[in-house]
């Protein structure tokens, strides 16, 4: 692009500029950058869009589509879209600017195509430019994307207004640390965002009618309320649109509660996230139209229930009324379908051999491990669906399709993360048990976790943490082959012959010297280094081997309290 050309297309008529704007929008589509136009041609260029968007009102989405192919290039974005500009988009956007005008004048939504064009032209300069980021910040968007949530409940607010408001908040609240705070207490952001996640499943069972499915929802938060109040009610279906819109708000929601206290809340605070936690419950429960999507919706909510404070797991549970229908989700006289659905959704992750297995499992993992420390009834549910009693003892721990053999499996897998992560999950499981760990797991799957724990001389973890009363019930099976099954490998072994049967005693002491002398190379050349359990219950090396003669004779030490089955 020349001068000539610039000059050409300053003297355009609407038309001419239209048809413009639409041929220059179409080649540059899939464009990030425009690396043949200078910067000073770009700065006349987008000069002429700002102009003539004031001058013909007929052209300002097509300019504004034009403009956000200009906020792609991240080259000098910084000299090309200042204060001045950017406080022209947010103008564009609906968004007040100052202050005053958000206490006197909210701004409404004239034209929501200019609107979502400035919206998206906003959010790729958060995205892409520093001095942007700093500019909205200074000039009250916030304030005013705020402002616009409150007023969610109006019909006649597009949806396209409304998502990319909370793509752009949810940028903000990503890339701007330091509006987190701000948004979550001053603004009372915590409690808008929950009413517009409240506000779609709704507004989604107000139109389902009698086509939603009938499940059991949460009634505010559980805490304070009487068994009776808990009601079977309409389940929500969304649609595309909804599960996009709340799964926006459920990324704004965990930038919010990233890092968060999760102990010692205020009362105020524990009330905001029972809540919370309450509408999520809710969630788990929803429908979607399609797989895909509520994969998705799913994946946010496990995201979110990992911030969440230990006091507001409860509300993944509600009161069952009526017993008629013997449902697998139903245990001790509470409804654990929610549970449910993070373990299905567990299983469902692992299926996906595509997606890398931290980033699959991680989460949900995570999320579950929390439940199942901060509350015994999740924790026992979680034991009968993931540990059932043993009745298998003739397959090693790992061999198999059910949820607990695949989970020991990844004990092992290369993965470092995800192995402690499910180890530590099957560990609270086990109530922190070693032995009961040892007997589900296999000592060799369970190494790394005892290992990491100071654990490898015996005894168990916080058990202080857990109700003394036992929940092992021993199965047949196992009680029938206990005595014959290797707790290094966890399951059933024939008796094997000794290998020293049939040799004299200078045959013997042949071979013994032939393994030292092995061992003695091994660890010469680097390969091995030995090692003992250290006073912490850790392996540590050793210098010299008369350490672990030394070691040897020392009196293992015992476990802390009782040790269960």
């Amino acid at each position: 692009m020349d001068e000539i050309t610039l000059k050409r297309i300053e003297a355009y008529s609407e038309n001419q500029l239209i048809e413009y704007f639409l041929d220059f929008n179409k080649k540059n589509a899939q464009s990030v950058s425009i690396p043949e136009m200078e910067l000073s041609h770009k700065k006349r260029l987008l000069s002429i869009f700002l102009q003539r968007m004031s001058q013909y009102p007929g052209t300002r989405v097509t300019c504004l589509e034009s403009v956000r192919i200009l906020t792609r290039d991240k080259k000098d974005l910084d000299e090309l879209f200042n204060k001045e500009v950017v406080c022209m988009l947010i103008n564009w956007a609906g968004l007040a600017a100052r202050e005053e005008e958000i206490a006197e004048k909210p701004q409404q939504v004239s034209d929501p195509k200019v609107s979502v064009e400035a919206l998206k032209s906003l959010c790729n300069l958060i995205y892409n430019s520093a001095t942007a980021k700093k500019i909205l910040c200074q000039q009250g968007c916030v304030e005013g994307l705020l402002l616009r949530l409150r007023m969610y409940s109006d019909p006649d607010m597009p949806y396209e207004v409304k998502f990319f408001d909370m793509r752009m908040l949810f940028l903000m609240t990503a890339l701007c640390a330091e509006i987190r705070p701000r948004v979550r207490t001053e603004l009372h952001g915590l409690i808008y965002l929950m009413e517009a996640l409240d506000l779609i499943l709704k507004d989604n069972l107000a139109k389902s009618g009698p086509m939603a499915g009938r499940r059991t929802f949460n009634k505010g938060s559980r805490r304070g309320r009487s068994h009776q109040e808990a009601e079977t009610c309409l389940a929500a279906c969304l649609t595309d649109e909804e599960v996009d819109m709340a799964c926006e708000i459920l990324k704004i929601l965990f930038n919010l509660t990233v890092r968060n206290e999760r102990f010692g809340l205020e009362e105020e605070e524990e009330a905001h996230y029972l809540r919370l936690a309450s509408i999520l419950h809710d969630i788990l429960l929803s429908d979607t139209k399609t797989p895909e999507k509520r994969d998705y919706l799913i994946s946010h909510t496990v995201d979110l229930l990992t911030n969440m404070p230990v006091c507001s797991y409860e509300e993944l549970m509600t009161p069952v009324v009526k017993m008629e229908e013997d449902r697998s989700y139903i245990y001790d006289g509470m409804d654990m379908e929610a549970i449910s659905v993070l373990i299905d959704f567990l299983e469902m992750r692992m299926n996906k051999p595509k997606i890398p297995i931290q980033e699959a499992i991680s989460p949900v993992l995570t999320a579950l491990n929390e439940c199942a420390r901060a509350n015994s009834t999740i924790r026992k549910f979680l034991r009968k669906k993931i540990l059932p009693p043993l009745k298998d003892v003739m397959k090693r721990p790992e061999q198999g399709s059910a949820l607990r053999n695949r989970l020991v499996k990844l004990m092992t897998c290369p993965n470092y993360s995800v192995q402690m992560l499910v180890a530590d999950l099957l560990f609270v499981l086990c109530k922190e048990n070693v032995r009961r760990l040892i007997k589900y797991t296999g000592y060799g799957n369970a190494a790394g976790l005892l290992a990491n724990r100071g654990l490898l001389h015996g005894g168990n973890g916080r058990t202080d943490n857990y109700s003394s009363e036992s929940e092992d019930t021993d199965t047949e099976e196992f009680l029938q082959h206990r005595d014959n099954i290797n707790p290094m490998v966890g399951c059933y072994q024939e008796p094997q012959p000794s290998p020293f049967e049939g040799l004299t005693e200078e045959q013997k002491e042949f071979e013994a010297m032939q393994l030292v002398n092995m061992l003695e190379k091994l660890t010469k050349e680097g390969v091995i280094q030995p090692g003992c359990l250290g006073p912490d219950g850790k392996p540590q090396a050793v210098e010299h081997i008369l350490q672990l003669r030394e070691s040897s004779t020392k009196p293992a030490s015992e476990g802390k309290g009782k040790q269960e089955e």
